[in-house]
C-alpha cells in the first residue's frame, strides 16, 4: 500500500472541502510529515476553506489559510491507497484494492470556531490511530 515513493496515500474527501477534508489534510501532513502522501477533495468544493477551519488550526498552530477546495477527481481516487469521506455522504469511485472509511464528522460549515474546536481534536485523534496503521514511526 504504497506509491511509487514508497509511501502511503491518503485522500480526504467531504462536499466542500472547506472544513473537515482541509483540517484532516493539515493534521495528517502536520503529524506525519513526509512519511504520507496526502490530499483532499470535495464533490462540489465551496468557493475558499471555512474561516472557523482556519481559525481553530491555526489555535494548534497549523496555517491552512492558504489552502484552496479542489474538486474530486477520478484520478485523486485512483492515486490513493485510502479514501476517507467526513461522514457527508459524498461516494467515492471504487477501485480495487483501495480502502475506503468513512468518519461520522460533524460539518463545520456555518458554525463558529467555538463549535469547530471539538471536531478539529476529534479529527486529530482519527489522524493519530491513521498514522499508527499506515506510516508508524521507524523503529530502530
Amino acid at each position: 500500500m504504497a506509491d511509487s515513493s514508497g509511501k502511503p496515500s491518503v485522500l480526504f474527501v467531504c462536499v466542500h472541502n472547506a472544513g473537515r477534508s482541509q483540517m484532516a489534510a493539515a493534521w495528517l501532513t502536520h503529524l506525519a510529515g513526509d512519511r504520507v502522501e496526502v490530499r483532499s477533495a470535495g464533490s462540489s468544493p465551496g468557493a475558499s476553506v471555512n474561516p472557523a477551519a482556519v481559525e481553530a488550526m491555526a489555535e494548534v498552530g497549523i496555517d491552512i489559510s492558504a489552502e484552496t477546495p479542489k474538486i474530486l477527481t477520478i484520478d485523486a481516487v485512483r492515486e490513493s491507497d485510502v479514501c476517507i469521506t467526513m461522514g457527508c455522504g459524498d461516494t467515492c469511485p471504487v477501485f480495487p484494492g483501495k480502502r475506503y472509511l468513512d468518519w461520522k464528522l460533524d460539518d463545520p460549515a456555518g458554525q463558529g470556531v467555538e463549535a469547530v474546536r471539538p471536531i478539529r481534536d476529534e479529527i486529530k485523534t482519527l489522524i493519530e490511530g491513521l498514522i499508527k496503521e499506515i506510516a508508524p514511526e521507524a523503529t530502530a
